[in-house]
């Protein structure tokens, strides 16, 4: 592997959509750093098919364990060009009926996320002069959904700090984006029961799921390719929603 390689740090990346954006930006030349929180056996799996890959442990949602991230980050790879901000987690019901506990185990995960981006902006990104920040949202922080108030809240804030960080960051060579993804075929919404999952099927104009790849081919492009996109939800959603 390439010393000069960029490097590219995805949150969350030992299942699902963290998966397949750790391998896309490794079919870009990128070699990643594979976080995990719990998965650890999925993530070692993961980096060891990848050029270059290494695997981070952290609960984000704890600052001393962001801090000896990058700590570790800095060791391992010297430095960080791409941010896939995509670990987060859900807690659905009733408004109504939900607790505080619900609320904060989904809020300490976006504030977890505002943490990390702010330490890799000062640590890695203002220093090199150069970087790429992609936070992964949803659409339904866009059209709502019901039995997700806490979800989508947290996920519409995201792409709200994506538009207000790239106006803080404006002249500096370093974009901020999200990618916002309607329903893709994961292990949470395969066991969706199957009245639910038609229902969302309906709504979808390509009458299917997207898949995680789907998901991970809008992220390498925004790492790479896409020099005038800056502060901008690019929607991959199989029509349900136009942005």
């Amino acid at each position: 592997m390439n010393d000069e390689a960029k490097v590219a740090l995805v949150t969350g990346a030992g299942t699902g959509i963290g998966a397949a954006c750790a391998r896309a930006l490794a079919d870009e030349g990128f070699r990643v750093a594979v976080h995990y929180r719990s998965s650890d056996v999925k993530a070692k799996e993961l980096a060891e098919k990848l050029p270059g890959a290494f695997t981070l442990q952290a609960d984000i949602t704890e600052p001393e364990e962001v801090d000896a991230l990058l700590v570790e980050l800095k060791e391992k790879a010297g430095r960080l060009d791409v941010l896939v901000n995509n670990a987060g987690t859900n807690r659905n019901g009733p408004m109504a009926s939900m607790k505080i506990d619900d609320y904060d185990a989904v809020a300490a995960v976006t504030r977890g996320t505002w943490y990390l981006t702010k330490r890799v902006i000062r640590r890695f990104m203002l220093r090199q002069k150069s970087g790429r920040i992609i936070s992964i949202t949803s659409v339904v922080g866009h059209t709502g959904n019901r039995g997700q108030s806490v979800y989508t809240m947290m996920k519409a804030g995201l792409d709200a700090m994506t538009k207000s960080l790239a106006q803080e960051l404006a002249g500096r060579p370093i974009l901020v984006n999200s990618v916002a993804p309607g329903f893709i075929a994961t292990e949470m919404t395969e066991e969706l029961p199957d009245e639910i999952r038609q229902g969302i099927l309906d709504k979808i104009p390509q009458g299917r799921m997207g898949e995680p790849e789907e998901v991970a081919d809008a992220v390498a492009w925004l790492a790479t390719r896409a020099s005038y996109v800056n502060g901008s939800v690019l929607h991959v959603n199989g029509g349900m929603y136009g942005g």
